[in-house]
């Protein structure tokens, strides 16, 4: 199948979504973080731990304090820095919204279709000044966000598919966690970027250890896949 229908295919999984009110969804209301600026930036933070996986609702676990509320505030930070610096963006103030992705690739997605709805809305305004804010935005379906790119999720895995997903309108991704040296392929991930380096480099560097030391017995765990 070209990109083209599976665009299209998304598209229709996107307005779809304006009216879908499932009664797990409605139970199930996520927050975001919201900071309004002239363009924003989408960002997805494991502010939860992941939802059981035995229970079918998606409801996500407890709060992360170091790797999730952390990285909220961090991520505020540099976005005011930013704005502080008139040599940076003159003339134009950044803004943020962070959704939570809960460590799951399932709710990370979920969480992606709502950054790429609000950037295709119909409406060119979005009420508000900030905050925490009901990720239900059927309440307002024509709200358009100016949303220029996607930072996160965290884990390998979810980015991957959430990368999948971006690109196909051609949203650009920041990875700030995400190692697994299947993201250094460009033709597959061609909108995507990160902060870090690749674990093929940690690889590297732990052969490196063993050549220096002269080891001649070395263990390793690892596992067959793409990497958490």
């Amino acid at each position: 199948m070209s990109k083209k229908y599976v665009k299209i295919l998304v598209w229709m999984l996107v307005v779809s979504s304006l009216t879908f009110k499932s009664s797990s969804f409605v139970h199930n209301k996520r927050k975001t973080a919201l900071l309004q600026g002239d363009i924003l930036i989408g960002a997805l933070v494991p502010l939860h731990y992941p939802p059981d996986e035995f229970v079918r609702a998606q409801t996500c676990g407890e709060i992360r304090e170091h790797y999730g509320i952390q990285r909220v505030e961090a991520a505020f930070l540099a976005v005011d820095e930013i704005n502080r610096n008139p040599d940076l963006l003159p003339n134009i103030t950044l803004g943020i919204e962070i959704r939570d992705s809960c460590w799951c690739s399932s709710i990370a997605l979920e969480q992606s279709l709502e950054f790429i709805r609000n950037a295709i809305s119909d409406s060119d305004s979005c009420g508000g000044s900030g905050g925490l804010d009901d990720s239900r935005d059927f309440i307002r379906p024509n709200c358009k966000k100016n949303i220029v790119g996607v930072i996160g999720p965290a884990s390998s895995e979810a980015t991957i598919q959430v990368q999948n997903l971006l690109k196909l309108f051609n949203i650009p991704q920041v990875g700030y966690s995400a190692t697994s040296s299947y993201l250094s392929n460009k033709n597959r991930f061609s909108d995507f970027l990160r902060v870090v380096p690749s674990d093929y480099y940690q690889a590297q560097v732990m052969v490196d250890i063993v050549h220096y030391y002269n080891w001649t017995y070395v263990s390793t765990v690892y596992t067959d896949g793409k990497h958490q």
